[in-house]
């Protein structure tokens, strides 16, 4: 069973919403209008959300990887990294594991897989070239280079180039919050073939108890059954990660199985 939101999760897209904001956080008007304006750009030069998002990662990374994958610090970068690392170790994963992650990013969390997996059994995968980039320094500064870590750049979420039955933990974190509903249902239609038996997918996402609803085109906001009823209709077992909701994240997390 969910537990109650914080009163602040409300539906962001609203007029209402918006004008109190500004009310409130006058100092960044400024700000928003000009993610506004990089929105509508970025929208008329895309043919789909893959080259929309991979323009607001080329964009976010020139400024900061860290800041690209949601965190305004380094301090923060490192702290949800190591939360992630510390959640999968606690429900399970052992060196021998072999992990897909899903939107790795400039390896937030990765850097801390790949240094405790197996070498050769970490697998990234990301839409950003400009991201996967950053990411590799990120190896060469944890001197991981010896893990033999697989990086790979993609066009979609069908996986079709992964070997089927492979994979015993899926891991996206912070990818189906940038991301409307078709590209969740293609994740989970094609994430099953990787997933080897016993194996696991979690995923995080921006949960809301109201409207569902996105803040121009890179903030997403589901309910819960929403999720859990599109993973069930390909194929798996759904379940609310009730002990993530106690760390000190924003986001909601679910696990499914088959």
């Amino acid at each position: 069973m969910t537990k109650a939101l914080p009163p602040d999760s409300r539906n962001r897209a609203s007029l209402a919403y918006r004008l109190r904001y500004a009310a409130q956080n006058p100092e960044k008007i400024g700000t928003y209008l000009s993610r506004m304006a990089r929105d509508l750009k970025f929208r008329v030069a895309s043919r789909d959300h893959v080259a929309y998002y991979r323009a607001v990662m080329k964009a976010d990374a020139a400024r900061s990887p860290e800041a690209a994958v949601g965190s305004p610090t380094r301090e923060r970068w490192l702290a949800l990294g190591q939360m992630q690392f510390d959640y999968l170790l606690r429900h399970g994963l052992k060196p021998d594991d072999r992990l897909l992650e899903i939107g790795c990013g400039n390896l937030r969390a990765g850097w801390r897989f790949i240094d405790y997996l197996d070498a050769g059994n970490y697998y990234g995968i990301d839409i950003s070239p400009d991201i996967l980039l950053a990411a590799q320094h990120t190896l060469v500064r944890n001197d991981l280079r010896e893990k033999l870590p697989h990086l790979t750049l993609v066009g979609d979420l069908k996986l079709r180039f992964l070997p089927s039955e492979h994979f015993t933990v899926v891991h996206a974190h912070s990818v189906f919050s940038h991301s409307p509903l078709e590209v969740i249902d293609e994740c989970l239609a094609n994430v099953g073939r990787v997933l080897a038996p016993g194996g696991f997918f979690d995923f995080t996402f921006d949960r809301t108890e109201g409207n569902e609803h996105h803040v121009l085109r890179e903030d997403f906001y589901y309910r819960t059954e929403t999720l859990t009823s599109l993973a069930e209709r390909h194929g798996f077992t759904a379940r609310f990660m009730d002990d993530w909701e106690e760390l000190p994240h924003g986001q909601s997390k679910i696990r499914v199985t088959r």
